[in-house]
C-alpha cells in the first residue's frame, strides 16, 4: 500500500513523501490518526502539483532574502546602552535592541531571527549578529554597543 505523508514520522519518512507501508499498517493507524492519505492516482496529481506551487512560492521567498541581504552587506549599528564607569553595562545587550536599531535602519527582522556568537553583551564593544533571513540565508551584521 502507497501513502504520502501529511506529517514527519520517525523511521518511515518525511511530510509530503510517497512511502510503501504494509496495508494494515495504513489502513488501521496512519490513515485514522490523519498522518497520511492513500496514493491513490488522483491523489498523486495533485500531491505534485502542490509540490511544484510550494516550489515555485519558496524559490520566490529564497531570491527576496536574497536580496535583502545583499542590501544588509557592509550594514553597521549603533546601540547605546546606560553603563557604569568601568564599561560595564547595567543588564545587557539582546536581541530585543539589534530587532529595533534594524527597524530604525528600515529592516524588518524579527528577533527570534537574529543571533550573537557571544552569551550575552555586558560591555561597550564591537560585536557580531547573525540573522537568519531564510534557512539557506544568513547574514551577518555588525554593532556596536556605545555608553549613552
Amino acid at each position: 500500500m502507497e501513502v504520502i505523508l501529511r506529517d514527519d514520522i520517525a523511521n518511515l519518512g518525511h511530510k509530503n513523501e510517497i512511502v510503501k507501508v504494509k496495508a494494515g499498517y495504513g489502513r488501521n493507524y496512519l490513515i485514522p490518526q490523519g498522518l497520511a492519505i492513500l496514493a491513490t492516482p488522483s491523489a498523486i496529481k495533485v500531491h505534485e502539483e502542490n509540490m511544484r506551487q510550494r516550489a515555485h512560492k519558496e524559490e520566490k521567498i529564497k531570491n527576496d532574502a536574497l536580496e535583502l541581504a545583499q542590501k544588509m552587506e557592509g550594514l553597521s549599528l549603533t546601540i547605546g546602552a546606560k553603563t557604569s564607569t568601568t564599561g560595564k553595562i547595567f543588564g545587557s545587550v539582546n536581541t530585543i535592541q539589534i530587532a529595533e536599531a534594524l527597524a530604525k535602519a528600515g529592516y524588518e527582522v524579527e528577533r527570534k531571527y537574529i543571533s550573537i556568537k557571544q552569551d550575552q553583551v555586558k560591555e561597550v564593544g564591537k560585536y557580531v549578529a547573525t540573522l537568519k533571513l531564510h534557512r539557506e540565508v544568513k547574514v551577518e551584521v555588525n554593532f556596536e554597543v556605545v555608553a549613552e
